[in-house]
């Protein structure tokens, strides 16, 4: 196809059809994206908060909502129908939308296969790869996708000792995706494809990549508000977050080694752009009756001019599940288009989304750039 030949992408565009491998694919972020995709794809809502909705990607050859076919790994049994009505219950999804787009949903949950390792698994880390690959490919074939990205949206996990003996399953699902073909996104703090075990196999694999941690909230708020004061010449002191989580983020993060994991992500935007020496860390707090929503708190400390000691606090309340799914639509598009163009490795490109990027600028400002800049290219590729 030659460059610019916007029919013939069209026309590909509709026969072809993209899968979306979640893993965690019964939680609250993967069901909303599910229910949330057919949702657009019908016209009952809007495309608020994705990207790539927006005018400049229009030509940049991304798949369609509705070429989307989504499947995954999860350890859970409660089928994605009656995990989107209780997240109607707790007022993530509105009212009615569970049984408008209860199809999708059904044919979603039709797609989940048995997750790990679970309690007892005896199976080693290459019969667990093995399985995992085994299934994406069915996935891929059944299908006939043109390609599957997979996109791990499970709870954090701790990151793995120095004398771990085996990878965690955050590493198994990614081994899998490069065994199956699949380029991978890791929207998690959990470790994936980043360690010793797997860094050859990712840069053999000549697969695009993009991670970590998924930026939705507080994070993105850092990564607008530390650059500010930078080119303010305003000098911060101090710079304290505390964090209430309620759902299986809350119940996951009372954790302290998964909480540390999380943290990490959180306070590495502040170090990238203040530099050493500001106080101050996070703090994260289960709090069961929030259910799916949070809160999160920062409170930070700067001189003004002739020394005026000054204070701004932030307060962020929101459903994380609904600020998650548009990126995770948005990131699965992009991955899938980079692996058609050909492109390889880490995408810093897409830094934009997450709190611990592969590469690329800290603030949010230049990583819209960079990512409005991998739209053109994307768009150029053909």
């Amino acid at each position: 196809m030659q460059h610019g030949n916007t029919t013939g992408r069209t026309v590909r565009d509709r026969r072809a059809r993209t899968g979306v491998w979640f893993v965690g694919a019964r939680g609250s972020v993967a069901t909303t994206a599910v229910a949330g995709c057919a949702a657009v794809t019908a016209g009952l809502y809007p495309p608020t908060g994705m990207v790539t909705e927006t005018p400049p990607f229009a030509e940049a050859g991304l798949p369609p909502l509705a070429s989307l076919v989504f499947g995954g790994h999860d350890t859970a049994d409660c089928p994605l129908p009656k995990r989107a009505e209780d997240l109607t219950g707790a007022g993530v999804l509105p009212a009615g939308l569970a049984r408008a787009v209860h199809a999708e949903l059904a044919a979603a949950d039709r797609e989940i296969r048995p997750g790990g390792p679970l309690p007892g698994d005896t199976r080693t880390d290459e019969e667990l790869i093995t399985g995992f690959a085994g299934d994406l490919a069915a996935f891929r074939a059944r299908h006939a996708l043109a390609r599957v990205v997979v996109v791990n949206v499970s709870s954090t996990e701790p990151l793995p000792g120095p004398d771990a003996t085996r990878l965690p399953p955050s590493s198994l699902y990614a081994a899998a995706a490069l065994r199956a073909g699949c380029p991978h996104v890791n929207f998690t703090p959990s470790t994936g494809l980043r360690t010793p075990a797997l860094t050859a196999a990712a840069e053999a694999s000549g697969l695009p990549h993009a991670g970590r941690d998924g930026k939705t909230g507080q994070t993105l708020l850092r990564s607008v508000l530390a650059p500010m004061f930078v080119q303010r010449a305003l000098a911060v002191r101090a710079w304290s977050g505390t964090n209430l989580l309620g759902g299986g983020d809350g119940a996951a993060l009372a954790d302290p080694a998964a909480a540390a994991a999380k943290n990490a992500g959180k306070e590495r935007v502040l170090a990238e752009t203040l530099g050493a020496g500001v106080e101050g860390g996070v703090h994260i707090d289960d709090v069961p009756a929030l259910g799916e929503w949070k809160t999160a708190w920062d409170h930070i400390a700067f001189d003004g001019f002739l020394g005026s000691r000054t204070i701004l606090q932030t307060i962020w309340q929101g459903c994380d599940s609904a600020l998650a799914a548009p990126l995770v639509l948005d990131l699965a598009r992009l991955v899938a288009r980079a692996h058609e163009a050909g492109l390889t490795g880490p995408r810093p490109e897409l830094g934009f989304y997450f709190k611990d990027p592969d590469g690329g600028p800290a603030g949010l400002s230049e990583q819209f750039g960079a990512l409005l800049s991998f739209a053109d290219r994307l768009r150029e590729a053909g």
